[in-house]
C-alpha cells in the first residue's frame, strides 16, 4: 500500500502526463456548397458530379463538394432570396448577366483584392471571359465557360443564288438582299433571321459596324449609342427589315430553327447549340459556317456563357480552391468532352478541345464582346428594343431614336 505522500507524488506525475499528452481528435472536412444551373440530367451535371466532384475531393480531403442542380430562372431567384435570409452558398455558377446585380448587393467577394494569386489564375483565363466579371474596377468571378454566335448559311440557297458567304457587313447587307424574295414553290424567303431586337441580338452589328453602346468604363452613353457608326448600324438593319430581305422578331414568324431548316430563311447568326438544334430537327439540311461579317470595328459577335463566384460568406480558402479547379486545364477540358466552351487558354489548345463540335467558334470567342457588366443593364437592354421597334415603326428615325436613347442610357448608369 502506497504511503500518502508517495500516493500524492505518483497522482501528480499521472496528472501531469494527462496534461501534457494534448487529445487527438480527427478534424472535420469542410461542406462546400456550390450551387450551379446544369440541367440535372445533363451530360454537364453528370461529368460534374461523377468526375470532377471526385477528382477535387481526392486531392482536397480536407473539403467536400455539395453540388445542388437549379432551374437556371428559379437558381437566379433563389439567390436573391437567400441574401435577405443570410442562407447563401460558397460558391455558384452564375450566368454573366447576373453578377453586376448580385455584385450591387454587396454579396460578392472582389477576387483581385481578396485572393493573393489572382493575377496568376486569371492570366490563364481568356480575356474576354474575364471582362464579364470585371465590374467598377474590381472582378467578381472566373470566367467558367463561354460561348458566341457565328453565321450560319444555308449552302443550297446561297448557292442557287449565286452568293458568295459574306466576309464584311457591306457583303452581308448585299447578301440577304439578294437571297431574299419567292423560291421556285412561291413562298416568301428571307435574307436573314433575327429572332430578337435585344443586345444579344443587335450588338454584334453595333460593334461589327464600329459602334458602341457605352464608353470603355461604362459610365455614359452619349456620343457612343448614338454615334455615327452606332447609327449606321441600326438605319442598315431597319433597311433590310422595311424591304422584307429580314425577319423573325414578330409574333408569328417562322421559328428560327424550322425557318433555317426549310429553306425560309438563308442565314442567321447562332450560337453551338444550333448544330445539335439542326442535326435532331433537320439532319439533311446543307449548311456551313463563318464568322460574323467584318466592318469598320471589325468581326465582332457577342459574348455568353456563365462566371464561377464566391460569395462573402463563403469559406474562402476552400471556395477559392475549388474555383481555381473549376478553371483548370483538367476540368475545362473534361467539360469541353460535354459541350462546354472552356474558357483555359491551355485547354484551348489541346488537341481534345479542338476536336469538339463547337470548334468553329474558338475563333469568334478571341474577338466577341460583353454586354455592358452594369446592374443597369436589364433596363438599358429593355430600352434598346423599344428604341430600335420605334424605328422600324416609322416613329422616329435611326438618329433620334438613338440620341433620346443615349439620354435614358445616361441616367441608366448613374443609378
Amino acid at each position: 500500500m502506497l504511503k500518502p505522500k508517495r500516493f500524492l507524488l505518483v497522482l501528480c506525475l499521472i496528472m501531469s502526463v494527462v496534461i501534457i499528452v494534448p487529445a487527438v481528435h480527427a478534424s472535420e472536412p469542410v461542406t462546400l456548397n456550390f450551387w450551379h444551373h446544369y440541367s440535372a440530367q445533363s451530360k454537364e451535371n453528370e461529368t460534374l458530379t461523377n468526375v470532377l466532384i471526385p477528382q477535387f475531393e481526392k486531392e482536397n480531403p480536407d473539403i467536400k463538394v455539395n453540388a445542388v442542380s437549379h432551374e437556371w430562372a428559379e437558381l437566379h431567384d433563389k439567390i436573391l432570396i437567400s441574401v435577405s435570409t443570410n442562407q447563401l452558398p460558397d460558391v455558384m455558377r452564375a450566368d454573366i448577366a447576373w453578377l453586376p446585380e448580385f455584385q450591387q448587393l454587396g454579396v460578392l467577394v472582389p477576387l483581385n483584392k481578396e485572393m493573393a494569386d489572382f493575377d496568376s489564375v486569371a492570366g490563364q483565363l481568356l480575356d474576354s471571359a474575364m471582362s464579364t466579371a470585371k465590374i467598377a474596377g474590381d472582378t467578381y468571378g472566373l470566367g467558367l465557360n463561354t460561348n458566341s454566335k457565328i453565321l450560319f448559311y444555308n449552302t443550297d440557297m446561297l448557292n442557287a443564288a449565286g452568293v458568295n458567304v459574306p466576309t464584311t457587313t457591306d457583303e452581308w447587307a448585299a447578301a440577304v438582299r439578294k437571297l431574299s424574295g419567292n423560291n421556285a414553290q412561291g413562298q416568301q424567303v428571307w435574307g436573314w433571321n433575327e429572332p430578337g431586337l435585344s443586345g444579344w441580338n443587335l450588338a454584334p452589328f453595333i460593334w461589327s459596324f464600329g459602334g458602341s453602346l457605352t464608353n470603355d468604363e461604362q459610365t455614359a452613353a452619349s456620343g457612343h449609342i448614338n454615334s455615327a457608326e452606332t447609327v449606321n448600324a441600326i438605319e442598315t438593319f431597319v433597311s433590310l427589315v422595311s424591304e422584307g430581305a429580314l425577319t423573325g422578331f414578330n409574333s408569328g414568324d417562322i421559328p428560327m430553327t424550322d425557318g433555317f431548316g426549310t429553306g425560309r430563311y438563308a442565314m442567321m447568326l447562332e450560337g453551338p447549340w444550333k448544330i445539335a438544334e439542326l442535326t435532331g430537327a433537320y439532319p439533311d439540311v446543307a449548311y456551313g459556317t463563318a464568322m460574323m461579317p467584318a466592318g469598320k470595328g471589325g468581326s465582332v459577335s457577342v459574348l455568353g456563357g456563365e462566371d464561377i463566384a464566391m460569395f462573402n460568406s463563403a469559406n474562402k480558402e476552400a471556395a477559392w480552391k475549388f474555383m481555381k479547379f473549376m478553371t483548370s486545364e483538367f476540368a475545362q477540358t473534361q467539360m469541353a468532352t460535354v459541350g462546354q466552351i472552356p474558357v483555359s487558354k491551355a485547354a484551348l489548345d489541346s488537341q481534345t478541345v479542338q476536336e469538339q463540335e463547337f470548334a468553329p467558334f474558338l475563333e469568334a470567342i478571341q474577338t466577341a464582346k460583353a454586354r455592358p457588366t452594369v446592374a443597369a443593364w436589364s433596363k438599358m437592354d429593355n430600352e434598346l428594343m423599344v428604341a430600335v421597334n420605334a424605328v422600324i415603326q416609322g416613329e422616329k428615325s435611326a438618329q433620334q431614336a438613338m440620341d433620346d436613347l443615349a439620354v435614358v442610357f445616361d441616367g441608366l448608369l448613374k443609378e
